[in-house]
This record gives C-alpha cells, structure tokens and sequence, in this order.
C-alpha cells in the first residue's frame, strides 16, 4: 500500500499536517527562515544569526493567533541549539534562573482555577455593581497597581482572566447555539445574528479590563523590592532591604504610577486606543441573571465551599504578602487544601486545573533558550559597554533607555541581571560613587519595569495574557496590545525619564 503513495502525495501530507490548520503562508514562512538561518550561519556569522533568530522568534508572538508560539518558537530554538549558538548547560542555568516563574506558572494559576467560584462571585458583584466605565476603570487599575507593589503581578493577571473568561462562557453560552467550543469560535457562526454587536462590544469591554489590568501590574511592580522578579536582582546587588527600595525608587515610581492612573482616565474618559466601550445593557442582564440563578441554585454544601475557598484566598494573600515561600509552592499549598476541601480527588479534574497554565510553562522554557543564545553569544555587550562609557548624568538617563530597549525584547531579569553585575563591578572598583550607582540601580528598576510593558514580549505577565485561553475568544492580538499599552507606554516611559534625567 505504501509504494503506491507519490512522493507528492507523501509532501502534501507532511505539509497539511506540519503546524496544524495553521495558514499555509505561515507554514511556508517559518520553513523559510529554519532554511535561511543555515544560509545566514555559514555566510554571516553567530552573531548575526542571531538576531536573526531573535526577530523569527519575536514574529511567532506577534502572530500567536494564528498558531501558539511554542512550536514554531521551539523550532527556531531548536535550531539555535544545533547550530552552537548556546548549549545545553547555559539552557538548564536560564531554566534554574527563571525557576520560581515556571514555578508559579504550573502551580499558581491552577490555584485561582480552585479558587474560580468564589473569585468569579467576588469579582462580579464589584465589576457589575459599578454602572460607570470610567470609574470602574479607575478601580481596576489602582486596585491591581496597589496590589501588584505587594503580591505577584502573574497571580493577579492569572485571577483576572480567569474571571474574564468566566464572563465570557456565561454570556456566550447564552447567545450561541452550543455552549462549549473546544477552540476558539474566530467565525462566530454558532452566535445568534442579533447577539453579534454585543459580542463584540462585550470583548472590547474585557480587552479594557484586562490590558488596563495588565498595565496595572507594571506600574505598580516597580515600587517595591518585591513588585518584580528583577527588583529582588537589583536590590541585592545594590544592597537595598524593602524600606529603602522603596524610598529610593519612590521619586520616579510614585509619578510613573500616577501618570498611569492619569492615562487611563484619559484614555477612557476620550475613548482612544480601543478603549471606552461601554457594557451593552443586555450583557449586563445576562451576566446578572446568571449571578441570580447560580445563587438560587446554591446548596448548603456551595455555600460552604464558597466560605472556604474565601477564607484560604485571605491566607493565600497573607501568605504572597509576606513571602513565606516561593509564590509557586504556595500555589501548591492553595490546591492540596482546596480540592481535599471539595473532595477533588479523581486525577482527571485535578489535571484540568493544570491546563491553562502548562502551554505557557512550555513557552517560557523556550524563551529562555533564547535568552541563553543571547547571553552565549554577548549580544547585548556592546550596547552595555557604550552606556557605561558616557558621562555620568547621560549615562544614567541612557541605562534607562536601553535596559528598556534590550528588556521588550529579552527578559527583564536577564538584563536587570547583566547591567547590575557590570554597574556593581565598577562601583566595587571605585570607578563610582555611591550616589551615582544608586542612582544608575534605579535607572535599571525603571528601565526594565516600566518601556519593556510597550511589547507584549517585555513583561511575563503580558505574555501569558497573550498567550492566554481568553486571548483568541477576545480577539486579543500582538498587534491589538501594542496598540492599546502604546499610549501608556508612551506616558510613563516620558515621566520615568524625566525623573531620571
């Protein structure tokens, strides 16, 4: 049977099935730049090779509605390792590294999974009970900013599009004429033609909660020693405990953070950049219909674990805000305690709290291939070397802008960690003062928290809401968020350096 298969036939096979129902011109793309990353290494060099591969990979997050990033991603990973552009000892030390991230990624996000009925409930009595737009905007993004100073910025992001996707299935399941899509409905053909300007209103609304959300835990990240992984970097490096961080940072962070606030008001209140959309009224009417039927629905047992699932959020907060251990382990804890609460034993629905969170796990591994080809091959060193080179109070200003450069595009606490050990080894030498290099220590706390939030790529946390369930069902691009963190980033990246400057 197998002689009779062409050799055509056995390409077009290999072709339909390489990359799934992922468009063909893509398809193509990508093999083209596997093959012109040979031709490129042989001709050009390691080192131009690699940006090439960085930009490749770059271009798989922008079009991470068309295919997940992992695979294509992997591919130009994959390739980077054969041709010797990084190894797999600086691979497994990146890995290390980004440890408690993975970490919290597995564990953390399948914790708000056991937690979703009562966040949902929570979240919902707020978000529905306030009829103003601009105001609940304004709550969204202080209340996140605040809490992000404090707690994990992926944790909070992890409970908002778990409650956004929740709002979605309620409505959707409503409008549409099957209540479950085992992938994203691009077409919407099982909407009901009257409900298809709602929806689409409903997932501008959602986009605005959660990019406003997702803004909020970039300025609120860099104010204190704990807001970002790469804050706890610098200030072990500069030698800082949680009160002087803060006060250290304060000049440029407290007026970053209310130029944030500021900007959502504006952009709100002028309905610019994809934002001001207001909730349809009939929208509004489903979601509080639902609240109302899932309340007379409860039993003495829902009501129970509604109490107990708030009672272990509360210690799930205590917990994150005095970082008695890593956030991924408490993760771990919310789930052990909660499904024996509920009696979740059976492997099956355990494992489904897992899924949201493993594709973004596998993707981060991946990243941080790449972050080590950058590091194997000293791409960033130049860059580095020529800032440091400056006179001191451009240079202070020009490590803000760079670290935010090299940051939306790598990861922040690589870089964060980069520029600290080279800032530190000329402080420990005496080429410094310590007012320059406190000063050089907040450029870099701004410069990786607050430009890298202008690609969706620069910050964890807006990645995994890229690459997130909730992502396609709200029509939320590479694209679409460039478009609407672009005046936010615009802002904050102008007050952060004029503070600095």
């Amino acid at each position: 049977m197998a002689a009779h298969i062409q050799e055509g036939s056995v390409f077009r096979l290999i072709g339909d099935s390489f990359l799934g129902h992922t468009p063909r011109w893509y398809k193509r793309l990508i093999i083209f730049f596997l093959c012109l990353n040979v031709g490129v290494f042989f001709s050009l060099g390691a080192l131009t090779t690699g940006w090439l591969i960085l930009g490749e990979f770059i271009f798989t997050l922008t079009m991470a509605l068309k295919c997940f990033p992992l695979q294509p991603g992997g591919l130009l990973a994959l390739q980077a390792v054969a041709l010797g552009l990084t190894d797999t000892h600086a691979i497994y030390h990146e890995v290390e590294h980004g440890l408690p991230v993975l970490l919290l990624v597995i564990f953390m996000v399948a914790g708000v999974h056991f937690l979703r009925d009562m966040l949902y409930r929570m979240i919902s009595r707020i978000l529905l009970g306030i009829r103003s737009r601009v105001t609940l905007n304004l709550v969204v993004i202080v209340v996140v900013s605040v809490a992000s100073a404090f707690l994990d910025a992926l944790t909070i992001l992890a409970v908002l599009v778990a409650v956004s996707l929740g709002f979605y299935e309620v409505y959707h399941s409503v409008v549409s004429t099957r209540s479950h899509h085992d992938d994203p409905d691009v077409t919407d053909e099982y909407v009901h033609e009257q409900h298809r300007q709602d929806l689409e209103q409903f997932r501008a609304v959602l986009r605005s909660l959660l990019m406003h959300g997702a803004i909020g835990t970039a300025i609120g990240g860099v104010c204190t020693l704990v807001g970002e992984p790469e804050n706890i970097v610098i200030g072990n490096e500069a030698g800082w405990n949680f009160m002087e961080f803060l006060l250290k940072v304060a000049p440029s962070s407290i007026p970053t953070l209310l130029a944030g606030i500021l900007t959502c008001w504006v952009i709100e209140k002028f309905k610019w950049f994809g934002y001001g959309t207001e909730l349809p009224a009939s929208v509004r009417q489903i979601l509080l219909d639902e609240e109302s039927a899932q309340r007379a629905r409860q039993t003495p047992r829902d009501r129970l674990l509604l109490i107990m699932q708030a009672v272990v959020a509360v210690l799930m907060v205590v917990a994150l805000a005095l970082h008695i251990a890593e956030i991924g382990l408490i993760g771990l804890a919310v789930i052990v305690v909660v499904s024996a609460l509920a009696g979740v034993t059976d492997e099956h629905h355990v494992a489904e709290a897992f899924m949201p969170g493993l594709p973004f796990a596998s993707l981060l591994v991946v990243f941080y291939v790449i972050v080590a080809m950058i590091g194997s091959l000293h791409m960033f060193n130049a860059v580095i070397e020529w800032v440091l080179s400056l006179e001191p109070r451009l240079q202070v200003f020009m490590i803000f802008a760079t670290n935010g450069a090299l940051s939306a595009i790598s990861d922040n606490v690589f870089v964060a960690a980069i520029y600290m050990k080279e800032l530190k080894a000329a402080f420990d030498a005496g080429l410094t003062t310590r007012e320059l290099f406190d000063a050089q220590s907040v450029a870099v706390v701004m410069g990786t928290g607050i430009p890298s939030m202008s690609t969706p790529n620069g910050q964890a946390a807006f990645l995994y809401l890229l690459t997130s369930s909730v992502a396609p069902l709200i029509r939320l691009g590479y694209g679409r968020m460039l478009w609407m963190a672009l005046p936010y980033a615009v802002v904050t990246t102008l007050v952060a350096g004029l503070t600095l400057f």
